[in-house]
């Protein structure tokens, strides 16, 4: 028997852009998240796109980043911008309100919670 992955657990392909969608719209329009905004381009389009397609093959769901950009390197990708626990934070946080509205079972939101923390902890190339 095969174990339902966290893609299936959520919705697949449309739960996932949904959670895409309520992230950037969260961070978009949170005064709180402002610093976390200021890192992304003006339209978030691609960014959404882009977390879609790598949330897509983190959940275990179509591999949809790898796919398109090869190995998603995360850290190195994201050592342009200075990520500290401010931003790790507000990044999290804006997770964690988008996973509340689009409705994921409160303990699959809890274990994502911690996997998001710990991934965007992994982020951080600041003190502080």
């Amino acid at each position: 028997m095969s174990q339902e992955t966290t893609y299936e657990k959520i919705g697949g392909a449309a739960a996932v852009a949904q959670l895409c969608e309520r992230f950037y719209q969260r961070m978009a329009e949170a005064p709180q998240f402002a610093e976390l905004r200021a890192m992304h381009p003006e339209d978030l389009s691609s960014s959404r796109d882009k977390l879609y397609k790598f949330l897509s093959g983190w959940f275990g769901g179509p591999d949809l980043f790898v796919e398109e950009y090869g190995h998603p390197r995360l850290r190195q990708r994201h050592m342009p911008f200075a990520i500290g626990e401010k931003e790790r934070d507000q990044w999290v946080a804006c997770m964690l309100l988008a996973m509340d509205d689009v409705g994921i079972d409160e303990a699959l939101r809890l274990q994502l919670l911690q996997n998001f923390f710990n991934t965007a902890d992994f982020m951080r190339n600041q003190a502080g």
